[in-house]
Order: C-alpha cells, then structure tokens, then sequence
C-alpha cells in the first residue's frame, strides 16, 4: 500500500488527498506531514515495532498523517480513542508494549496517560519541518502493519495484529472487483479509526490519488454525513446498514444521482430498507460485505440487484454474498466438521486476508483451528457466526452463535457490558439485550434484577468503564428475570418485552 501512496503524492501533488473540517489539504502536503513524522519518530524511538496514535471524535489531518508516518517508518500503529477509560488505554499499552503514543497537542487526557500508562505522549503539532522523505522502508509482509481492538468477554480487549501481507491481499482482492475509479473519485470516511471499516475508507483512495471526505463531529452525525453526500457529490460511500435507519425519514428528499458505489459492511443489510435506499441512488452498484477485523475488513461480497426477480433474503435480511480473493470459508458443525451447501453452522474463515493471531497469545486457542482441506493443513478462524451457502453459492447469515453483536458497525460482547455491570451491581445480576426501538433505531438496553439502587449512578459507573459505543442507550430493573426450560435466563422473553413495552430511561 505504501507504495501506491507514494506514488500518489510524486503523482498528483497539487490534488486533494482530504477534505476535512471543510479545509482541503493536498498530496504534497500529505506527503510533508508524513515526512516531519517520520523524521521526529526515527530521531526519538529506537527498536519499538508498535507506536501508538491517540484519536478523537474530529480525527484531524496531522492524525492521518501520523499514521503514515509511522507506517513508512518501518512500524505499526495501534489507534486508541482518547474517549477510552483510562484503564482501557493502559491494558491496551502493555498488550502492545507501547513506549510512545503520538498526540496532537498537549492536554489533561495526555497527563493521565502519561502518568497512568507510564508511556511517552509525543505531540506532532511541536514536530520541526522536515524535507520530504516518502521513500519506501524495508518491510517485511509479516510485519505489523496496525493492531485493532475488539470486545473480549472477559472485560480485556483483545488486540488483533494485521500484518502487510494481509493488507495488501485486501487491497488486491478490491481492485480485482474492477470498480470504475480513479484519482477523479471522492470517497466518504464516517468512522472511527479504532473501526476496521475506516481502513478501507482511506488506504483505498490513497491508493489511487483520490480524495477523503470526512465527517465532522459537530451538530448531528447523520445529516453531516447527508450533507457531505450531497454537496460534494461523493461517487464512493461505505456504510454500516444502522446508519440508514437514522436517514430513512428523509429517504425521499434524498438523491444522489453522482454516487457510483454504495458500500455496507459490519452489520446485517435488511432488503426492506436498502430496497427504499435503491431509490436514492440510482446509479450506484449497492454492496452487501462482510467481514470480521480477525480477516481484515471484509472477506465476502454480494452485490444487490435491483431488479432481481428471486429477491434473496433470510429474515429479511440479505446474503453476504461469496469469499472474495485468496479468502476460502467453510460452514463447520459443533465438533468443526464440514458441512455441505445448505446446511446451517458456524461461518470459519482462512485466508491470506487472515490474522496471525492475537497479541495475547491465550486467547488463539479458542478461536483458532487448522483443518485438512485438500490435502493441505489449513488454518481456520471461527467468526462464532451462523450461516450457510445456498443453491448459488452464496453465504446466507443467520446471526450469532453466542452472545456477540454488531453497533455502530462495532463488534461487542453483550458480556463485556454485563461484566461492568456486575462489577457495580453485585449482588444483583444485569442482562444486556440488542433490540429496535419503535423507530426501527437498533439499541442496548440494560436490564438489571431486582436493583433499588440509583440507575443514574450506574449509568455513570459504565460511561466510565466502557467505550462510548459500548454504553447502553437506556436501563432499567426488574423484579425476577424470566427463565427458559434449562432454567437459563431467558433472553428472548427480555427481547419480547423491550419490543412490547420498554420503559426507557
């Protein structure tokens, strides 16, 4: 990748590589700010493969920059949002082994971490001006190219390592689905950078000399991600499903006849909704993905035909279509033996596109797996996904094996909330359940037994202990939870409550 960015900046140095809090900033400029960073990392760390990046809601260009300026230093970077608890942020350092976390300027976050984290905070905003320097370092494919973290059950983020082979496969298999794009093209970039989805959303235009357009973080999310849509006339938009559930209102005031391509991935795509968003974009080729952050982004790709007579869908949602490049999945029963096309298991992904493993080391056994296929040993994740391949070959998904959700487009353990709860509640027991409100806008609420404590006090508690996309949107107690025929706590029947008769806080 780092050779397609560089070839970008030498290309097209007076084009626009982002558009952010509406100032546009140019390959050249690019192509200096990686160059400072790079400079001020080679004179202050010495053997450290991990660099840390902190980020905020309004992801800044001296962020993107310092990104690169790390990669091209020949290190990884691991993004940490600077919304994180502060005993987040430091497991996630010592997982990482970090020394340094890069900064834009000094503040109390940076303080805190400093002191709690016994860790280095560099600021790039004091980095000296350098002369260009983009020339390639000497990488090996096995080397970090970023570590991302994902909900763990236990409490304890799990830190996925993506190396340069696995980027770079990624990026082979989407140029090989021949999108008509080019350095013209404007591509929207709605995400956290802690999300695996904003890879895509910037590594790929960079790729090509196109242009970023992020969001800002001021007024409402979703009508600046409208906004941008439409002023600036983007011809490629990725999105996770939820966000069209907070468009849908105005879905008939929308249409963006400049947009080529309209992405999905990390969530379940519902045919209803994406029939009504079909309306909106007229020209674009809509794209169901799927793929978890273990397989580098996506892995699978259906693409939605708009006058498709036998309309594709499972409990109203669509296929995730077929493995993309250098990607092989089997569906696997409970003792992971593999099962034929139509046969419902769990979705296990190999693959060049796959992850070495996990920074910690003890959480690869139980997910990890090699199996003979072929005659060759092969090595499997298990997503812990339910699906199967139909009659044409394509992946139908069916939900969850355990207890793991998508929000947001971010991957969580209802247990990992529950966990923190408990902490706070004990004795009483708390139970996390994913639902649609009466608006059709998906949510956590929190269900805690038998509680006559302060709800507003735990709410606190929680928004200080978890990720902001981890936080429930409301809470509430009840008396006795319902229990099924094993005399487990029925979830369902909580599920069934909340969509009859939820009492919000």
């Amino acid at each position: 990748m780092l050779d397609l960015l560089k070839n970008s900046c030498e290309k097209f140095p007076n084009r626009n590589a982002f558009f952010i809090s509406n100032v546009f900033y140019t390959y050249q400029q690019l192509a200096q700010n990686i160059s400072r960073v790079r400079q001020s990392l080679n004179e202050k760390i010495n053997g450290n493969k991990l660099v840390g990046i902190l980020v905020a809601d309004e992801i800044s260009f001296e962020v993107y920059s310092s990104i690169f300026g790390v990669l091209f230093c020949g290190r990884g970077f691991v993004p940490i949002n600077i919304q994180d608890p502060i005993e987040r942020i430091s497991n996630i350092v010592e997982q990482c082994n970090l020394r340094f976390i890069i900064a834009n300027i000094p503040n109390e976050k940076t303080d805190e971490i400093e002191k709690h984290c016994k860790v280095s905070c560099l600021f790039s905003s004091q980095f000296p001006d350098s002369e260009i320097n983009i020339s390639l370092p000497n990488l090996d494919e096995t080397q970090i190219a970023y570590v991302l973290f994902t909900s763990g059950s236990t409490g304890i983020p799990k830190g996925v390592q993506i190396n340069w082979k696995n980027v770079n496969s990624l990026l082979a298999a989407f140029f090989e689905f021949g999108y008509n794009i080019d350095e013209n093209d404007r591509f929207l970039q709605m995400f956290d950078l802690a999300f695996d989805f904003s890879i895509m959303c910037y590594f790929i235009p960079l790729s090509i000399g196109a242009c970023v357009y992020t969001i800002s973080s001021d007024g409402i999310k979703y009508s600046n991600v409208y906004t941008t849509l439409e002023e600036h006339k983007i011809t490629f938009a990725a999105m996770v499903p939820s966000f069209l559930s907070y468009l849908r209102q105005y879905f008939s005031e929308i249409l963006l006849t400049d947009l080529k391509y309209s992405f999905f991935c990390g969530e379940a795509l519902h045919e209803d909704i994406i029939s009504e968003w079909s309306h909106c974009v007229p020209n674009a080729l809509i794209q169901n993905a799927y793929g978890p952050t273990e397989a580098t982004v996506f892995c699978t790709v259906y693409n939605w035909q708009r006058e498709n007579i036998k309309i594709k869908n499972v409990n109203g949602t669509i296929p995730i279509g077929k493995p993309i490049s250098n990607t092989y999945i089997i569906i696997v029963d409970d003792e992971l033996n593999e099962l034929p096309n139509g046969s419902k298991g769990e979705l296990c992904i190999s693959g060049a596109q796959l992850t070495a493993g996990y920074l910690n080391a003890e959480n690869n056994d139980r997910t990890f797996f090699s199996k003979e296929i072929k005659g060759e040993t092969t090595r499997f994740y298990r997503t812990g996904d339910l699906a199967y391949f139909d009659e044409d070959g394509d992946l139908i998904f069916l939900g969850r094996t355990d207890n793991q959700i998508k929000f947001h487009g971010f991957r969580i353990e209802l247990s990992e909330i529950e966990f923190h709860a408990r902490k706070f509640t004990y004795p009483s027991e708390p139970v996390a359940i994913f639902y649609k409100n009466n608006l059709g806008i998906e949510q956590i609420h929190l269900f805690v037994e038998d509680y006559k404590n302060d709800l507003s006090a735990l709410k606190i508690f929680l928004e200080t202990n978890l990720p902001y996309y981890m936080v429930p949107n409301s809470i509430s107690t009840i008396e006795l939870f319902p229990l099924n025929k094993n005399g487990k706590i029925d979830r369902k029947a909580l599920f069934n409550f909340l969509q009859s008769n939820t009492r919000n806080m």
